[in-house]
């Protein structure tokens, strides 16, 4: 029995130092980050990106699974903040909220924690079918999209965010050009005559297709934009996310499986 009750213990030891030397400490200090509201969010914003491949850790330095941590983040009274590593390589440590912390770091918090929580479940279903014409009245469905990698990019026309990062979707689709197995397409909440005034002045390289926002309310339960989504070739839902950013680092892993 004591040998047994050591064992666990030492293995209990090991998980926890072998986290621990995996990553640093924290990049900052988690009591100093928590003193303002501005302060936290510019640091989450850049730092932050819970949509991507990361090690869990929780309050005790112990591994955890990413389903867990998003959990806790949405439903708990924790802070995440990123361990010091190597470059690319992100682990996440969950820390206390302080009492006297600003009410609304908490509930940013768990609202972002939320919404990827959301977006982590998906990860792995079919996409919902789908048939819908673009702009130029070709024809996309689930059949047509067979055997493709499919990047799909959510939006309106009245979403600063959405619009901000044009340039870069626009670069991104020209990276990948002579890749006839990845498509790109984007579902608008306007109408045809709506976006063609728009994209007149704002180009996009994406296929759009307009009057979706049926489709991404009820079919997809979007609530925030702009939102990616990677569909693998198999029409798995491979990556959700919330940025470009984020959406280039998981296409580049896409396209090489």
């Amino acid at each position: 029995m004591q040998k047994t009750f050591s064992l666990i213990v030492f293995l209990f030891t090991f998980l926890i130092s072998s986290a621990q030397n995996k990553f640093g400490d924290p990049e900052v200090d988690p009591i100093q980050i928590q003193k303002t509201f501005d302060g936290w969010s510019s640091y989450q914003s850049k730092n932050i990106m819970l949509s991507r491949d990361f090690t869990a850790l929780d309050v005790f330095s112990k591994e955890i699974s990413k389903e867990t941590f998003l959990d806790q983040l949405a439903n708990g009274n924790f802070i995440p903040i990123r361990l010091k590593s190597e470059d690319g390589i992100y682990g996440y440590k969950l820390f206390k909220i302080q009492p006297k912390t600003d009410t609304s770091i908490k509930a940013t918090i768990n609202q972002i924690g939320f919404d990827a929580f959301k977006n982590y479940k998906m990860e792995g279903t079919v996409f919902p079918p789908f048939s819908f014409k673009d702009l130029d009245g070709n024809l996309v469905t689930n059949e047509s999209m067979k055997g493709k990698i499919i990047v799909i990019k959510c939006w309106y026309i009245h979403c600063t965010p959405c619009i901000r990062e044009f340039p870069q979707v626009n670069k991104l689709t020209d990276e990948y050009k002579d890749r006839k197995d990845i498509v790109f397409i984007s579902l608008a909440e306007d109408s045809s005559d709506q976006l063609k005034a728009f994209l007149a002045r704002k180009p996009l390289s994406y296929s759009v297709i307009p009057d979706m926002k049926a489709y991404m309310n009820e079919s997809l339960q979007l609530n925030s934009f702009p939102t990616h989504f990677i569909l693998n070739k198999e029409g798995l839902i491979s990556k959700v996310l919330p940025n470009f950013e984020s959406l280039e680092v998981a296409l580049a892993k896409e396209s090489k499986l």
